[in-house]
């Protein structure tokens, strides 16, 4: 069955490939329409989807990334439209030089080609993929998550009724319409026809993709999300950005999982962190270097929302209303501990030190790091991409929110008068 898929997605990417920007990008504002004239056809597939997932006993933060608000369909028709005002790289000359012997070279951007993106309980990502790889000229097989099915089902047609209605390939988006598992090993196993596999998931889906792929694999949207609160940093305005990272919307991969604070500065920060956070549904890990700055008075009792942290509550993506605390003695500690422990997605610095502000930048080993900002600006629209295939952890490729650039390749294109290598 699947092979089916990848020879039509190929040849639909043929076609794609060559397509004129003006062309996709009414394509694009076609399925914005779509997606704001079906927002009752949508909604009513989500909340089958919904039922589903409380009656199976899906946790709160998944059940968040399922549902599908008017608010978010609404943000995923102005995404699609900010697609269109970005500048489409499929062409791009860069890189240009002229050789001594008079050769002309450059590097041209060219689709990436057919890209396979497994994810899980994110229907919005049907349509940030769809968008994305019709803005670039490639090619997608989509599988969505069983808990997803009737969503998904709906935005993909919708995708490819906008495809259709401008005259391109419906088959440019292709939607594995078929909840099995056995599914995902079969399309990891199409290199003849898949260029690239996007698993979008748990460390679950990423090793499972890693260890059986024959394709690429681009891994990543896994957080541990770290900020470190320097001696330096001017805590009044530290405590809106820690509260932004870790309750703005916490079953996210770029939401805040530990606060790293030096401990010259731990008797202030952490009982205020503690206060300014609680309000807002926030529970506590404390590591045992923090716990003496919490405890009350002298009755060796912690408030309420803390508790001890478990051994591995450091390395624990929390995507929930839990915060892990611990106090380090300076900038060393705090990039050691971000390293061991960190997925390599988006870490901060609170600091008003240029010099530890530097070390941050250039020592910790993530794809997006910050110095007096929250880890939840780590997205493509946020960036300015528009939107994002996926967030990349690893170094091959593409790292951070993979946007328009990112879903390309380039060819070397060389312009010579009958030139003859001697």
């Amino acid at each position: 069955m699947l092979s089916v898929m990848g020879k039509s997605a190929r040849a639909a990417f043929r076609k794609i490939a060559k397509a004129e920007s003006a062309l996709k990008d009414g394509t694009l504002r076609t399925l914005a329409e779509l997606v704001e004239k079906g927002r009752e056809e949508i909604i009513s597939a989500n909340n089958r989807d919904l039922d589903a997932a409380r009656t199976n006993g899906m946790s709160d933060a998944l059940i968040d990334r399922l549902t599908l608000t008017e608010k978010r369909l609404q943000g995923m028709a102005s995404d699609l439209r900010r697609l269109v005002d970005l500048s489409d790289p499929v062409g791009e000359c860069y890189d240009e030089t002229v050789l001594s012997n008079g050769l002309k070279l450059c590097r041209k951007r060219v689709p990436l080609g057919v890209v396979g993106v497994i994810y899980e309980s994110r229907p919005n990502v049907t349509i940030d993929v769809s968008g994305l790889v019709i803005k670039t000229g490639n090619a997608a097989v989509l599988r969505g998550g069983k808990e997803t099915i009737h969503s998904n089902r709906a935005l993909a047609a919708m995708a490819q009724k906008a495809l259709a209605d401008n005259g391109l390939p419906p088959e440019t988006v292709q939607f594995i319409d078929n909840p099995d598992r056995k599914l995902v090993l079969e399309l990891l196993k199409l290199h003849e026809y898949v260029d690239v596999i996007v698993p979008r998931g748990g460390e679950g889906l990423h090793r499972f993709c890693r260890e059986n792929s024959r394709i690429p694999v681009i891994t990543g949207g896994i957080g541990i999300c770290h900020i470190f609160v320097d001696a330096s940093a001017d805590i009044d305005k530290a405590l809106p950005v820690i509260h932004n990272a870790k309750t703005q919307r916490p079953s996210v991969c770029n939401a805040l999982d530990t606060v790293l604070v030096h401990q010259d500065v731990a008797a202030i920060v952490l009982p205020r962190l503690i206060e300014y956070l609680t309000p807002a549904g926030v529970s506590f890990r404390a590591h045992e270097s923090a716990v003496p700055f919490l405890i009350r008075n002298s009755s060796g009792i912690l408030p309420d929302s803390v508790r001890p942290a478990g051994p591995q509550d450091f390395d624990t993506e929390w995507m929930s209303l839990v915060l892990g605390l611990k106090v380090v003695d300076g900038i060393d500690a705090a990039i050691e501990h971000t390293n061991a422990h960190s997925m390599g997605h988006s870490d901060a610095i609170m600091t008003e030190d240029k010099a530890n502000a530097f070390r941050w930048i250039n020592e910790v080993d993530s794809s997006a790091v910050y110095v007096n900002a929250s880890t939840r600006f780590t997205d493509g629209g946020q960036f300015g991409l528009g939107a994002e295939v996926a967030i990349s952890t690893q170094r091959l490729h593409a790292r951070g929110p993979m946007g328009l650039r990112e879903l390309t390749t380039y060819k070397w294109v060389a312009e010579g008068n009958y030139h003859c290598r001697e």
